[in-house]
């Protein structure tokens, strides 16, 4: 029997929509759900989530809950991950200490100082899973979903190289839908090819029996005032290929947007906005976890179309599909660091996931894409040197962070998110404040 496990499955939103996404898939066999928290309320929530949508769709499955993460590896195939270490209370940090010194972020959860600090107090619990999975069940696949997804998974790539690790984001594949949405064409029967860095990939192909779409897309921007005052739009008019997260997102990984309160207000950004969305996740649990009690069905989305439920069906029966993943570049994209995480098509069958060879992105997207990965490869320095400073240069080349703070202010503002956050660094960064002044 597959054991597919669940870590993070307190997250209970997501943890039902995949389950659900896999249950749906008539052909597979019978599986072992595995699902693992460190917190015993939502881990009892995750087991009704699971117990209720397997029932929904009519599927025999055996379900099993477990606060040892140990117990929950052992002889596991798939591996997912959608841990948040910290929480919402570390969320809340990340937001509003850099706000409170004049940094404004959107969500705060990819790149920046925001994504940086979520990095290195994931970076030690990935250690941990990376150890277990050598020991317990080296041949799984490990499924991230966990921002910073590009950091993570080059962490991964770290201290675990001989794990199947790959990222997961249906950001290229909701990108592509709203556009055609946009447009007025339909989805099925396109055809979309992207490449660059998780959040901020590069859709070069897209069209429909032959046509490219794209100049249906520039006509419609071009007609309409308030699709212009919109960040991706505006990534668009000027790089000449548009970008593959939401505007929100894609705001604070450039210095053109969040840098001036004029900026804002033509873009129409709500900095901190993921402190509404996070708080919105927390009443959702507490609404999962009343309607369970109740007995009462819990609200399921159509087809969500993530990918993990689509890659472990591919290896499981040997359906062959083409997926967008984050991987390891190696010899992937040309233009981008080899050894960097890339994110590119890639086949999926019996097999495994195989990226395919990319080529070159648009070189004006490739200079964004080496900033990003620039804060990135020096984030995951940091963390495996123990070196302070780097924490701090890794955040100053950040556009967004450099555009709005001085050098002097991003020191002072790291030394404040260290000391906030120093229960859940790694020790040699936790116990260094102020490097170079130590």
């Amino acid at each position: 029997m597959s054991q597919i496990v669940f870590l993070g499955a307190g997250s209970v939103v997501f943890t039902r929509q995949l389950l659900a996404d896999l249950f749906r898939f008539d052909d597979l066999p019978t599986l072992r759900i595995v699902l693992h928290d460190i917190d015993a309320e939502r881990l009892e929530v995750a087991r009704g989530t699971a117990e209720q949508v397997a029932a929904r769709f009519g599927r025999t499955a055996e379900i099993v809950a477990t606060l040892d993460r140990r117990e929950a590896l052992r002889g596991a195939r798939f591996v997912i991950d959608m841990i948040q270490v910290g929480g919402i209370d570390a969320t809340r940090k990340d937001l509003e200490i850099p706000a409170a010194a004049g940094l404004r972020q959107t969500i705060g959860d990819t790149t920046g100082v925001g994504g940086v600090f979520r990095a290195l107090r994931t970076f030690p619990v990935l250690s941990g899973i990376a150890a277990d999975m050598k020991e317990l069940c080296p041949d799984a696949w490990f499924l991230n979903y966990t921002n910073p997804m590009a950091m993570n998974v080059w962490w991964m790539s770290v201290v675990a190289p001989e794990l199947k690790t790959i990222g997961l984001c249906h950001s290229v594949y909701w990108t592509v839908h709203d556009l055609c949405e946009l447009i007025g064409v339909p989805m099925e029967g396109t055809h979309y090819r992207a490449g660059g860095v998780n959040h901020q990939a590069w859709l070069t192909e897209w069209s429909r029996e032959g046509k490219d779409l794209y100049p249906l897309l520039r006509e419609k921007i071009d007609r309409d005032p308030e699709l212009l005052r919109r960040v991706r739009a505006e990534i668009f008019r000027r790089i000449g290929f548009y970008p593959t997260e939401t505007s929100e997102h894609s705001s604070e990984y450039l210095s053109w947007f969040l840098r001036s309160e004029e900026q804002i207000a033509e873009f129409r950004l709500r900095p901190l906005e993921y402190l509404g969305i996070s708080e919105e996740n927390v009443a959702e649990f507490e609404r999962a976890k009343a309607a369970l009690a109740a007995g009462e069905p819990l609200e399921l989305e159509e087809g969500a179309a993530e990918y993990a439920p689509q890659v472990i069906h591919s290896i499981l029966t040997g359906t062959e599909r083409i997926i967008h993943a984050n991987v390891v570049n190696r010899g992937l994209i040309d233009n981008l660091p080899e050894g960097a995480v890339v994110e590119v098509p890639s086949i999926v069958d019996a097999d495994g996931v195989h990226p395919l060879p990319f080529g070159d992105v648009p070189s004006a997207g490739a200079a964004l894409n080496r900033t990003y990965l620039s804060v990135a490869a020096l984030t995951v320095e940091a963390a495996r040197t123990g070196d302070p400073e780097l924490v701090r240069r890794a955040v100053l080349l950040d556009p967004n962070a450099s555009s709005s703070l001085t050098p002097e202010q991003i020191w002072a503002l790291c030394d404040e998110l260290t000391r906030a956050h120093a229960a859940l660094l790694p020790i040699a960064l936790g116990g260094l404040l102020e490097p170079g002044r130590s």
